[in-house]
């Protein structure tokens, strides 16, 4: 679900995972440099500085994709990241997007874990907002975050089954 303004763009996806618990779930995100081992697109994420699980660090994340120009070459696409809070009672925390080269101002998102009813799993809920993306449309970005969402969800949801 995605809400268009003039001035910012608001959003929120959840994905549903049945077989793990919060708990089960928040080593994963809580480790703020490890993104790229569970979205699909990204090459490389680490600590640029600042102290793991704390306020202030700040992280590095990049993909190679088809360079816009010509497709037979590659380009980077970058940003820097501040996780802004963090809370491990109630599996939650926010971050912003600090610099980039794919035109996110303003960005600030919070990802959070939510138990389900019978306490057998959870939901992930990532929700956003931002400045509008010159050559995006909300949708695109609510789509990619969404997409990237339900992927993170289900290989998470898988490391959790093949460790038990």
């Amino acid at each position: 679900m995605a809400e268009e303004t003039q001035s910012k763009w608001e959003g929120k996806s959840t994905t549903e995972l049945k077989s793990a618990r919060p708990d089960q779930i928040w080593p994963f995100l809580e480790d703020f440099c490890s993104l790229h081992n569970w979205m699909p697109s990204l090459d490389t994420c680490y600590r640029v500085e600042g102290v793991e699980g704390q306020p202030g660090l700040i992280r590095y994340c990049a993909s190679t994709v088809p360079s816009p120009e010509n497709p037979d070459q590659t380009a980077v696409n970058w940003v820097k990241e501040k996780l802004l809070t963090i809370d491990p009672i109630n599996h939650r925390f926010s971050y912003e997007v600090l610099e980039n080269n794919i035109g996110f101002n303003s960005y600030v998102a919070t990802i959070k874990l939510l138990p389900m009813d019978g306490g057998g799993g959870c939901l992930i809920e990532w929700s956003f907002g931002c400045d509008p993306i010159q050559g995006w449309r909300l949708e695109d970005l609510a789509s990619y975050i969404d997409s990237s969402l339900q992927f993170m969800g289900k290989k998470m949801e898988d490391a959790v089954q093949n460790t038990a």
